[in-house]
């Protein structure tokens, strides 16, 4: 492609449905919405996906494999000139539906979130089979590209906030070849408390942080560690990583977004941020994808929230504040303010402490 855009890859939500019932997730066994696009709406997300620059379209549920016209979206993607990845759990990762992959040339990352005792209680009884049963058949065609570990509790007894089932996820990565893995912190999708449940305490995000960091060095790239959490930063930063700010521009991918990204949902709607719905910016079927970045870019309201003095609790006092600041959507369900601290953090600011 000759022209580059803002962003390297435009993610599409292209369904909500989901037949799996993942404790962390807000598609849990839920069906489409009514106004998902139909084909031609989606080949319009694909066109503005190419307009605006864009080398990846990203394709994201819910399960994608739920969306029946899947594979024809992908491949007018691919004849237009993008490269092409989707993420699923493996569960309907059919011979047929595998065929298609490997005809499509299409990147897979593989959703599993421990060893099969662990991983099956977070996502139900067989995901674990499925899921290993794709990265070998991935492997072996060289199209697979990352694991994805989400955090979560089950209950007061059930945890994948633990060393073993981390490790686990990371052999399995260096057996079949991953890319990275990337252990992804819960990011809330509502405020209902039964859906914060699951979230893991601040305490176990700092002891999770700090593990990973011992794994990352201890694997040495093989497979390469990523963290989708801001909060990371701050705990690299803490303990020495080298050459921190190549790693931390051109590497890590848990610098909150909010306002610097862009996601499609199901209905072509644009939003700010993958995991926040609240906010919808227009819809790219009906107005080009260039035109809501550009107003995205000169609102008051998104320039205020990037600048990141204008946070507010701990976070808007913290000496990291510029390389972490804290999520965003996660303040904005736990406090009602998006600007407010993230409380799945539980570092105390230099100056709190010497109050």
């Amino acid at each position: 492609m000759q022209k580059k855009g803002p962003l390297y890859i435009v993610p599409w939500r292209c369904t909500f449905a989901c037949d799996s019932n993942c404790v962390h997730c807000a598609s849990a066994g839920k069906p489409a919405f009514s106004d998902e696009v139909d084909t031609a709406g989606a080949m319009r997300i694909v066109d503005q996906a190419y307009e605006f620059g864009a080398s990846f379209f990203g394709v994201t549920g819910g399960e994608a494999l739920r969306r029946k016209d899947l594979f024809e979206v992908l491949a007018y993607a691919r004849k237009i000139g993008l490269n092409t990845s989707i993420i699923t759990d493996g569960r309907l990762l059919t011979a047929e539906a595998f065929e298609k992959v490997v005809k499509n040339e299409t990147r897979v990352s593989i959703s599993i979130d421990g060893a099969e005792a662990t991983n099956d209680q977070i996502r139900g009884k067989g995901a674990y089979a499925s899921a290993v049963t794709s990265l070998e058949k991935l492997s072996r065609e060289g199209l697979l590209n990352c694991m994805v570990y989400t955090f979560a509790n089950v209950n007061e007894q059930v945890t994948n906030v633990n060393a073993n089932d981390m490790r686990h996820v990371l052999d399995l990565a260096a057996k079949h070849g991953a890319r990275w893995v990337i252990y992804h912190g819960f990011i809330p999708y509502n405020k209902d408390a039964e859906s914060l449940r699951v979230a893991p305490s601040a305490q176990q995000y700092e002891w999770a942080w700090n593990t990973i960091y011992d794994l990352a060095e201890e694997y040495k790239g093989k497979p390469a560690v990523n963290v989708y959490y801001p909060s990371y930063a701050r705990v690299a930063k803490q303990r020495g990583m080298p050459d921190f700010d190549n790693w931390y521009n051109h590497f890590f991918l848990g610098r909150c977004f909010f306002g610097k990204f862009m996601s499609i949902a199901e209905n072509g709607d644009a939003i700010p941020c993958s995991f926040n719905d609240v906010y919808r910016l227009g819809n790219v079927t009906k107005k080009p994808l260039k035109s809501i970045w550009e107003e995205m870019q000169a609102s008051d309201f998104f320039k205020k929230i990037r600048d990141k003095s204008n946070l507010k609790g701990k976070c808007g006092v913290c000496e990291y504040r510029e390389i972490c600041g804290g999520c965003r959507t996660t303040a904005l369900f736990y406090t009602g303010d998006i600007f407010g601290s993230d409380p799945q953090c539980a570092y105390i600011p230099k100056s709190l402490r010497e109050k």
